[in-house]
C-alpha cells in the first residue's frame, strides 16, 4: 500500500514519524513524508522521499504570527482571560473547565494554531498531492489537520501519530460533552466550522475524524496516558535524534556517575521558563560529584561565566547514544527527552515550562516514582535543583521505577509488529477515491 505521512516543519515531530516510515518501507509499502519546506533537508536526511506543501513555516516568524492571531482571537472573547490562559490545554482542574473556558480555548486555538499550520495553500497542496499519489493512508501530525481533509478528498484511510500527550483528544471530549449540554442555538463549534468550510472546498464535509483521525497511534506508555474514548493503538517508542556522529569520549563507559542536562531540540532556549536559568542549572550541577554531560550551544553559553569543571559541554549528541551510561537526566519534559528517557530506564529531573503538555507530563511520571519536578511557586534554586539531582541519584525507587517502565516501553508493539495491524484498519476504513 502507499502510505503519505504528514508532520509539522519541526524536526522533533518528524522524529517520532520516522521508525514507523522505516518499518512500513521495509515491510515493502511505499512511503514519502509532507512537509512545508523548512523540514525537507531533515527528511531526506532519514532517508524518506520528501515533497513540499505550502509555504515555508519559518518558526521566527509563526511566533509572531502566533501572538498576533491570539490577539485577534481573544477579541472575539467577551471576557478574555490573559494570553497564556487562551491556550491552556492542559487544564484539567473541574473548577475551571466551564463551557466559557472550552468556547474561549477552541476559539484561540482554532484561530492561532490549527489554521496557522493548515493554511489554505498547505491544504491546497496536500489535496492536490493525495489526488495524483492516491495514498491508502495518511498518516498525520495532530497538529497537522490538513492531514485528515487531505485523506478525506481522497478516500484514504487516516490515522493520527502523536508528538505528546492527547491534550486535543481529552479537551475535545469535554467541549463536545458540553456542547451536547446545551441549547441548539448556542452550540458554537469554532473548530467544527473552520473545518466543515476547508474540507467544503474539496467536496467534502465535517466528521470528527477530521479531529481526531479515524484512529490514534500512540507511543506514550498505557500507564502515562490520559484516558480518553478515542480508539488508539500503542506503538513502542523507539528513538530516532538525526544525523550524528559518536564523539569519542563517548565510546568509554564513565568513570563516576553521569547526568544529562539537555534543553531539548524543541525548546532549548525555554527551559523552565522563570524557572532556573542556564548558569544557575551548572551552578547547581557543578557541585555534585558526578560528570554532567551538558548539551548548550554557544547562544546559551555567552550568559555562563564559567564552566564548572566536571560539566563537559556539547552542542549536540544523540540522547539515544548517551543515555545509557546516564544515571539521571535533568530536562524541561519536552516529548522526545522524555520519551528517550524511558526507553532507557534513565530517573528524570524535570523544570517544566508552561507550553502544551509538559506540566501535566511532568506530573505523571512524578506520580509514577521515576522522576521528581519542582515543588511550590517562584524560580527554582541552585539548592533546590541540587537537592531534587542527589535524591533521584541516591534513593533506589527511582531507579527501580524507570526500569519498571523502561519494561512497559519495551513491551509495547514494534514499529515492525504495528505494521499488519495498519494494513487491516486501512484495510477496513479506506474507501473509494
Amino acid at each position: 500500500m502507499r502510505v503519505l505521512f504528514v508532520t509539522l516543519a519541526a524536526r522533533p515531530h518528524f522524529f517520532v514519524q520516522v521508525p514507523l516510515a522505516w518499518a512500513l518501507r521495509t515491510a515493502g509499502h511505499e512511503v514519502r513524508v509532507a512537509s512545508q519546506p523548512d523540514l525537507l533537508d531533515a527528511i531526506t536526511a532519514a532517508g524518506l522521499p520528501a515533497t513540499p506543501v505550502g509555504p515555508p513555516l519559518a518558526q521566527d516568524e509563526s511566533v509572531e504570527e502566533l501572538r498576533r492571531r491570539q490577539e485577534k482571537a481573544a477579541e472575539r472573547l467577551t471576557d478574555p482571560p490573559d494570553a497564556q490562559e487562551l491556550m491552556r490545554m492542559a487544564e484539567d482542574r473541574p473548577e475551571r473547565l466551564t463551557p466559557d473556558f472550552l468556547d474561549g480555548l477552541f476559539t484561540v486555538m482554532t484561530s492561532a494554531i490549527f489554521q496557522n499550520f493548515a493554511a489554505e495553500e498547505t491544504v491546497d497542496d496536500l489535496v492536490a498531492l493525495t489526488r495524483r499519489w492516491q495514498p491508502d493512508l495518511v498518516v498525520w501530525d495532530t497538529l497537522m489537520m490538513g492531514g485528515s481533509i487531505a485523506a478525506r478528498a481522497c478516500g484514504a484511510a487516516h490515522a493520527r501519530l502523536l508528538y505528546g500527550l492527547d491534550l486535543l483528544g481529552t479537551m475535545r471530549e469535554r467541549h463536545l460533552a458540553s456542547l451536547a449540554a446545551r441549547p441548539e442555538e448556542l452550540r458554537e463549534d469554532p473548530l467544527a466550522e473552520w473545518l466543515e468550510w476547508t474540507a467544503a472546498r474539496y467536496g467534502g464535509g465535517f466528521g470528527e475524524d477530521l479531529v481526531t483521525g479515524q484512529w490514534t497511534v500512540d507511543p506514550t506508555p498505557a500507564s502515562l496516558r490520559p484516558p480518553t474514548e478515542l480508539p488508539w493503538v500503542p506503538v513502542r517508542h523507539v528513538p530516532y535524534n538525526g544525523r550524528a556522529v559518536l564523539p569519542e569520549w563517548l565510546r568509554e563507559p564513565p568513570a563516576r556517575r553521569r547526568i544529562c542536562l539537555t534543553l531539548g531540540l524543541s525548546f532549548r532556549e525555554v527551559m523552565g521558563g522563570d524557572q532556573a536559568s542556564v548558569p544557575a542549572l551548572l551552578e547547581a550541577l557543578g557541585e555534585l560529584d558526578a560528570e554532567v554531560v551538558a548539551t548548550l550551544d554557544g547562544g546559551q553559553l555567552a550568559e555562563v561565566g564559567r564552566v564548572p569543571d566536571n560539566v563537559r559541554t556539547v552542542d549536540f549528541v544523540p540522547l539515544d547514544a548517551l543515555l545509557p551510561s546516564c544515571s539521571a537526566i535533568v530536562h524541561q519534559g519536552g516529548f522526545g527527552t522524555s520519551q528517550n528517557a524511558l526507553v532507557h530506564g534513565v530517573p528524570q529531573v524535570l523544570v517544566p515550562n508552561d507550553l502544551w503538555d509538559i506540566h501535566p507530563r511532568a506530573e505523571l511520571i512524578e506520580r509514577s516514582g521515576a522522576g521528581v519536578r519542582p515543588s511550590g511557586a517562584g524560580p527554582l534554586t541552585p539548592e533546590g535543583l541540587r537537592g531534587l539531582v542527589t535524591r533521584v541519584l541516591d534513593e533506589p525507587s527511582f531507579a527501580r521505577n524507570a526500569a519498571r517502565l523502561r519494561e512497559e516501553v519495551r513491551a509495547m508493539p514494534s514499529p515492525a509488529e504495528l505494521v499488519p495491524v495498519l494494513e487491516e484498519l486501512t484495510a477496513r476504513h479506506r474507501s473509494a477515491g
